[in-house]
């Protein structure tokens, strides 16, 4: 679908000044691939999949759509455009009491459509002093429904420390998303051993340095 001229413009202007207020930059990117991913990655604060989504080549960005919650982008119309138009966002009800359709099978359709997703497999986010809260059964389904499917660790560097708790202007800080080596649920691998060498390798990425 060929993107109209306002969405192009707000696109641009999102990933401009992205980059230019947080000093955006990818660290060791995995070059493409023929398989679609799913780029999961910590999750701090609202701007996260702006930040991974922002720093992404072009080519790959427009084929990468964020998995978000769809009572957060739904509640005005502003936000649901972003969400729908700038983004292509994957919005997913939350709420088991209220959802029409199962929230795997939703971002499984985009893969198998060739298309990466954006995943925090948090949950929700991280508002607590822990680097990284124990992580939810979702990507390991998801994993296992398109096991072609390459899963790409990431971590978002410094973006909680841009607004912290109590301030009103941004701290100038340089902000990065590292990258770690694709993976996938190996044969025979358990939900928690999964989601344990899952949650090793995104802290992992958090203690690197450079």
């Amino acid at each position: 679908m060929t993107a109209t001229i306002p969405v192009r413009l707000t696109r641009a202007g999102l990933v401009a000044t992205a980059r230019l207020l947080l000093s955006l930059r990818a660290i060791d990117l995995p070059p493409p691939a023929g398989a679609p991913r799913i780029l999961v990655a910590n999750h701090v604060s609202h701007a996260d999949f702006v930040a991974l989504w922002s720093v992404l080549p072009p080519e790959r960005r427009l084929r990468t759509r964020p998995v978000a919650g769809a009572d957060y982008w739904e509640r005005s119309d502003l936000r649901r455009w972003i969400a729908h138009q700038v983004f292509r966002a994957v919005l997913i009800d939350r709420d088991p009491n209220s959802r029409r359709s199962d929230p795997v099978e939703t971002v499984a359709e985009v893969l198998h459509g060739g298309e990466d997703v954006i995943f925090f497999p948090e949950g929700t986010r991280n508002l607590t002093d822990t680097r990284l809260l124990p992580l939810k059964s979702g990507i390991f389904h998801l994993a296992r429904a398109v096991p072609q499917a390459e899963i790409v660790p990431a971590w978002i560097l410094n973006l909680d420390r841009i607004l912290p708790k109590g301030a009103f202007l941004p701290v100038p800080l340089n902000c990065a998303v590292r990258f770690g080596q694709p993976m996938r649920v190996e044969t025979g691998e358990s939900r928690e051993d999964f989601l344990t060498r899952l949650s090793a390798a995104m802290l992992a990425l958090a203690e690197q340095k450079g």
